[in-house]
């Protein structure tokens, strides 16, 4: 007799269908894309519209002045709320020996919050509850959420709103069991060692269904991968850090090999990073208005007032930082013996808590380097950049971060390398790595940063097989 199976989401080994293992059963949900599910994928467009008629929301771009709560502290300039909670804007100055050194705005959070998405099956197929969620930054306003988005100050409840539902899922033991739960960075060029707490929790018992949320198998979130800005970028941090089978044979380093050219990266970098007032920031100047750089580039601070009718607080303000261009965020993609490769950067950022992680091939917004030429261009961001069609494996529209960053979106993508765009022997800074390395090092905290969790998410969820 034979053993119904299916693959794996990036060309691994047939993984056969009665699979109890986690990898396992999350192939099975990658797998499945309509029989079983509680939503069908085509009405998920319609729900979603439901969802964004059933409330009201506003986003209003305003002067410092008007924000409530918020102010510029005297002397130092920092930008804070009364309360001493939520974040603040800061300065950062950075300077690597050897290499580039500057100062910018910063955001400092220190608490850590819970992204958390809850999983349980329906018909032996795990599906995943996924929340309609508005936040101020992102373009379309309502995206594709996890179960639970919120920092502490959130589920502590300091802002006197609406409890987070679902939270004690992810707070009590007894309501679920912990499939994952990793400490990952925010993004580090805006953010000053921020840290999630990613969390995949399968639940015990019955769970109440709230009409801002959905159950999706795994192979339904991808499918909505495939579109612009409909998953958002907090539910593809927690689904890039589940257990994935990816194919593990014939890597051109092994993982030991991989950690420790890593660690040399990190031991090579010396980096020195300084908090410092952000009225001391160089280079940038502040208006009525935004936070700007002096020639226009990277990102602004600016105000926005908030009216959102399904979140637990109806109404507030805040700032955000909006960049000044869309970015482009790919891994460049070659085989090795047959085995698909991704190149790894381990980039250096200032907000970073060990000042290096593994990103993707080439993260950067092409505007800010559109001034220089020649060898000053970024390295790999012309080869992206110049890739035909044929050559995409994967191309889509994400947002990032909509509680802190206004309009910021990355067009993510996997584009096919030939040696004379991708040397098998890499330059410094840069490695080779199998997708299921990536995957084994997520499941360790502040090793692969939050753009190639995006990366990795689309591979594990069956978006694209390389």
């Amino acid at each position: 007799m034979t053993t119904a199976t299916l693959p794996d989401a990036a060309g691994g080994p047939l993984r056969p269908r009665h699979d109890t293992t986690l990898p396992g059963r999350l192939a099975r949900s990658a797998a499945e894309t309509r029989a079983g599910a509680q939503l069908r994928t085509e009405d998920f467009p319609d729900w979603l519209a439901a969802r964004r008629r059933a409330h009201h929301f506003r986003v209003e771009r305003v002067p410092f002045a008007a924000l409530d709560g918020w102010s510029f502290e005297p002397g130092t300039g920092n930008l804070g709320h009364r309360s001493g909670r939520f974040f603040s804007v800061e300065g950062l100055r950075v300077a690597v020996t050897g290499g580039p050194c500057w100062q910018q705005p910063i955001i400092r959070q220190p608490e850590v919050g819970i992204l958390g998405i809850l999983t349980k099956e329906f018909e032996g197929i795990p599906h995943f509850l996924m929340q309609a969620k508005m936040e101020p930054g992102n373009r379309n306003l309502l995206q594709l959420s996890p179960t639970v988005q919120a920092t502490r100050s959130n589920y502590t409840q300091v802002h006197r709103g609406a409890g987070v539902r679902y939270i004690e899922y992810f707070t009590d033991p007894d309501k679920g069991r912990v499939l994952t739960d990793v400490l990952q960075s925010e993004h580090g060029s805006w953010f000053f060692r921020k840290s999630n707490r990613n969390m995949l929790v399968e639940a015990v018992g019955e769970v109440p269904l709230h009409e801002d949320f959905c159950w999706l198998t795994l192979g339904q979130i991808g499918e909505l991968l495939r579109a612009d800005n409909v998953v958002n970028m907090d539910a593809r941090t927690v689904l890039a850090c589940a257990p994935a089978a990816f194919a593990e044979d014939r890597a051109r380093c092994s993982d030991t090999e991989l950690l420790s050219w890593f660690t040399a990266e990190r031991s090579r970098h010396d980096v020195r990073i300084d908090r410092i007032p952000l009225a001391d920031v160089a280079g940038w100047a502040r208006s009525p208005d935004s936070v700007d750089h002096e020639h226009g580039r990277y990102f602004r601070v600016i105000g926005v007032s908030v009216e959102a009718g399904s979140r637990e607080v109806k109404g507030w303000s805040q700032p955000l930082f909006e960049p000044v261009g869309q970015g482009v965020t790919a891994f460049l993609v070659r085989h090795f013996d047959g085995v698909p490769h991704v190149l790894v950067h381990a980039r250096v950022e200032g907000g970073f808590l060990d000042t290096v992680e593994l990103g993707p091939t080439v993260q950067y917004t092409p505007g800010n380097y559109a001034h220089l030429t020649g060898a000053g261009r970024p390295r790999f961001l012309d080869v992206v950049l110049g890739a035909g069609r044929d050559r995409i494996r994967y191309e889509a529209l994400h947002s990032e971060e909509g509680g802190r960053f206004l309009n910021a979106e990355s067009r993510y993508l996997f584009v096919d390398a030939d040696r004379g765009d991708a040397p098998d022997v890499p330059p410094p800074g840069y490695q080779w790595a199998t997708p299921g390395q990536l995957n084994r090092l997520v499941g360790h905290s502040h090793y692969v940063n939050v753009q190639a969790r995006t990366l990795l998410a689309v591979l594990g969820s069956g978006t694209v097989r390389l």
